[in-house]
């Protein structure tokens, strides 16, 4: 069993959320393999781990088990080709209670083009995309991989987003720009709302860079 493994297996898994300031954006920087080099303050608050437990550990030390093989699976696969990806991800702090991000990477490269790094901002997601839309297809998809593995929870995910007409990020976008949209975060660009917004601009605004 490796350490990652052995670390979650002593949190006991508690069905409450973590209290934290969702305003603010968790930020880390991880090697080409996510082993985590660098976590910024929110990250150690949020997490409840300190710096020193952080660093050297596999990013996933705070994975969930409520989480779908299949949405790491998706991610991983996007950022070893080079490509941005956004998920919901639920995850575990050290207390054992759970907190729902979004993701966005911005991924660097050496001379020769090879992956060395991956910067990842995480910041909160509305409690009504988590509890009206996320969790019922996740609690899916956790049962079709107990059922029949990842490989039939994945081709249930693409049989969902083909009926939607959506790749994941594209689904993931809509749900948080119909929620937000009417919001104060998202006053100013009211006259936008009438145009189909570029998937790079939203996610930009989204995450304030």
């Amino acid at each position: 069993m490796n350490q990652e493994n052995q670390l979650q297996n002593r949190i006991p898994v508690i069905d409450k959320e973590v209290s934290w300031d969702k305003t603010q954006v968790i930020m880390s920087k991880t090697n080409a393999f996510g082993i985590i080099e660098y976590a910024n303050e929110t990250f150690v608050d949020v997490s409840g781990y300190e710096d020193y437990e952080l660093m050297g550990q596999p990013h996933n030390i705070i994975r969930h088990p409520d989480m779908p093989k299949v949405i790491f699976k998706v991610l991983w696969e996007n950022l070893k080709s080079g490509k941005n990806f956004h998920a919901i991800v639920k995850n575990l702090a050290k207390s054992g209670r759970y907190y729902w991000v979004i993701t966005d990477f911005e991924i660097a490269k050496d001379e020769n083009g090879v992956i060395v790094n991956y910067f990842g901002r995480r910041q909160s997601v509305p409690q009504e995309v988590i509890t009206q839309h996320i969790i019922p297809l996740y609690k899916k998809l956790l049962q079709i991989e107990a059922a029949s593995g990842v490989e039939f929870s994945e081709k249930y995910l693409i049989g969902f987003l083909e009926e939607k007409k959506r790749t994941y990020v594209e689904y993931i976008k809509e749900l948080i720009y119909e929620h937000e949209k009417g919001q104060s975060k998202f006053s100013q660009y009211v006259a936008a709302e009438e145009e189909e917004e570029e998937e790079r601009g939203f996610f930009r605004r989204l995450f304030n860079r």
